[in-house]
């Protein structure tokens, strides 16, 4: 199931790495789709064969990240998917889940240092935390939070537009950062979207 969810993720990496590149021109390097799209194909060389546990298998590619994603990026996806599979609950509750993306949220703002409304992945990834944590707190089933939860981080991305950047290299062009998507952002709702498919 998660071996899936990460396929997909390249996939979807591999057919946008142009849209990101050019967001990220705005504001970046102009390298962040080919960055992500070069992590999760190193992700996708790892052998998550059935007998890996889902931990297991998120670590493996949260380090895959780390190595492969350059920049910025790299360590802070990488280090989510480290955190997440550190704390992954294997009996897949809402609470297990939304326990398992906060601490990938804490891992993320311990290395990257943002908050919300730094016009960073933050921004997707604590409104996509936050819903899961309400929707365990509502009792609500898996598959129902994980489409909350990637909603909230769709609209955590699409807040960030008019948002002006305080972290990272978007920092440095702070005048004209309103405007325009945090590609970080994009990249982490997506990834959230794809697991809605897969996990739940």
């Amino acid at each position: 199931m998660v071996a899936e969810w990460l396929l997909e993720c390249s996939r979807e990496f591999a057919a946008r790495v142009d849209e990101l590149d050019e967001l990220d021109q705005i504001l970046g390097d102009g390298d962040h789709g080919t960055n992500m799209c070069r992590g999760f194909a190193a992700a996708e060389t790892l052998e998550l064969g059935p007998t890996m546990h889902a931990s297991d298998a998120l670590r493996h590619v949260g380090m895959a990240l780390v190595q492969n994603v350059g920049g910025a990026s790299g360590p802070l996806f990488g280090t989510f998917f480290l955190r997440v599979g550190a704390n992954w609950d294997p009996s897949l509750s809402t609470a297990g889940l939304a326990r398992a993306v906060r601490e990938g949220v804490s891992g993320v703002q311990a290395r990257g240092k943002a908050e919300a409304g730094d016009k960073t992945m933050v921004d997707a990834l604590l409104a996509a935390a936050e819903s899961l944590e309400a929707s365990a707190a509502a009792g609500e089933e898996p598959a129902v939070a994980l489409e909350k939860s990637a909603e909230g981080a769709e609209a955590g991305r699409d807040a960030t537009v008019e948002m002006v950047a305080k972290r990272g290299r978007a920092a440095l062009k702070a005048d004209v950062s309103v405007g325009v998507v945090d590609p970080g952002a994009v990249s982490m709702a997506l990834i959230l979207r794809t697991a809605v498919r897969h996990i739940g």
